[in-house]
């Protein structure tokens, strides 16, 4: 696929065709929407069941994996297309698309409340101002753990905790004779699969991407450190086959009752079926910044859309205060199943209170999140970069990391032709 920076300047101007059919008043009669396989997307599709009942607008779903989506929407969408009407992106991509034209501008009326959004949210979505995603959930990350087998080990996990502390928690608990790994980390490769988690793992070690020129910085003794103990943790405590795991995996696993800890989104509590979960802040190996990531999960609607009226009708419904109550409303959901992450007036609800646990976790963390650009850091965003070339660069980096992981290559060697294959794209950027 092309890089971001390529497709952002080599494209013709958008000429979406209509794909969809619309009413002999221009009314769309059908939305095409592309979405990333996670819970609360699925459960979208039941509860906008209504939508359609209401309004008559059938609503076609494409559900994907998210490396798959992140592929199909890019290419879509910087080519015009026209496949989709309403798309799922996020942080990384939402303000360097609108900038580019490639993404419609959204402004809702009174009743959306906009002031409602959380402002991290608000902002990761935003170009100079403008929204141009409207967030369906958002999440930092955390450690969820198995509290009820850390107390039987001898063993506690503290805010912020040391890796070192973490490491020893995962070995106190990890028993895969019955069954039970002391860490479950993502290892799938993709720049939103493992690079999440170990570019977020790195900043703690006092890493980065680049330096102050854009220069990669991979080759480095802090991206060693954190390499070498991400591998000798999800080696030695981790379940078999990590190198295979992001999200969606993890989670069955977690369910499962096989999984001491779980490090990633936020979002994952909502979803988390086992007893005896406790939650506490990402562990930092003393970077003040960078602990934990920050990100959104998206709806926004292609440039030149003949639908694009309807389309922002419904994002303004999906993303609104009225969807979350529809959700808990509903006899297949409840409170402990509407999206969270995007409005204050969620976490301010007493009956989401009283079945969150994670709530005050959750919301501590993505308050906490540090995506500006610092002299450590020299670019927007926690587990990702905000420029176009990223994209191609971590996606490069993310195969390499996995065959670390899988024992395919040494930590030297992975890193070395990390930096190499970065250099590279950065040098055709002209960086």
């Amino acid at each position: 696929m092309m890089s971001v920076k390529k497709a952002l300047f080599g494209a013709t101007a958008l000429t979406l065709a209509g794909s969809v059919g619309v009413y002999a008043d221009g009314h769309a009669a059908e939305l095409t929407i592309a979405i990333v396989n996670n819970g609360h997307m699925i459960n979208m599709q039941t509860v906008a069941e209504a939508y359609t009942e209401e309004t008559g607008i059938q609503l076609n779903w494409v559900s994907l994996e998210e490396g798959v989506l992140r592929e199909q929407v890019t290419s879509d969408t910087a080519t015009g297309g026209g496949q989709y009407d309403i798309i799922n992106i996020g942080m990384q991509e939402a303000p360097i698309w609108g900038a580019a034209g490639w993404i419609e501008p959204l402004d809702f009326g009174a009743e959306y409340n906009m002031d409602d959004i959380l402002p991290a949210i608000r902002a990761g979505l935003s170009h100079e101002g403008t929204m141009y995603a409207a967030p369906f959930y958002g999440e930092s990350s955390m450690v969820m753990y198995r509290k009820d087998l850390m107390d039987a080990a001898g063993v506690s996990i503290a805010d912020n905790d040391s890796w070192d502390n973490i490491k020893a928690a995962a070995a106190a608990v990890h028993d895969p004779d019955n069954g039970v790994y002391g860490a479950c980390l993502r290892g799938k490769p993709g720049w939103g699969d493992n690079m999440a988690f170990i570019t977020t793992m790195v900043n703690s070690f006092g890493g980065a991407w680049f330096d102050a020129d854009f220069k990669p910085t991979i080759d480095s003794d802090e991206w060693r450190a954190a390499i070498n103990f991400y591998v000798d943790l999800l080696g030695n405590y981790g379940p078999p086959g990590s190198e295979g795991n992001s999200f969606n995996e993890i989670l069955a696993l977690y369910n499962e009752g096989k999984c001491g800890m779980w490090i990633d989104a936020t979002i994952a509590a909502s979803f988390l079926e086992v007893d005896g979960v406790a939650y506490a802040q990402s562990p930092n190996a003393g970077n003040p910044v960078g602990a934990n990531w920050l990100w959104a999960w998206a709806m926004a609607v292609p440039a030149g859309s003949p639908n694009a009226d309807a389309a922002k009708d419904f994002i303004e419904w999906a993303t609104s205060e009225e969807y979350v109550l529809a959700v808990a409303a509903h006899p297949d959901f409840g409170w402990g199943s509407v999206p969270t992450g995007q409005r204050a007036s969620t976490y301010a609800n007493p009956d989401f209170q009283a079945v969150a646990a994670f709530a005050d976790a959750e919301l501590a963390a993505i308050e906490s999140a540090a995506p500006e650009a610092t002299d450590l850091k020299p670019y927007v965003g926690v587990q990702f970069a905000a420029i176009p070339e990223f994209p191609e660069v971590g996606s490069a980096v993310a195969q390499e990391m996995a065959a670390a992981l899988s024992g395919a290559k040494s930590v030297d060697e992975a890193l070395a032709a990390s930096q190499a294959t970065a250099e590279a794209i950065m040098e055709e950027a002209g960086y």
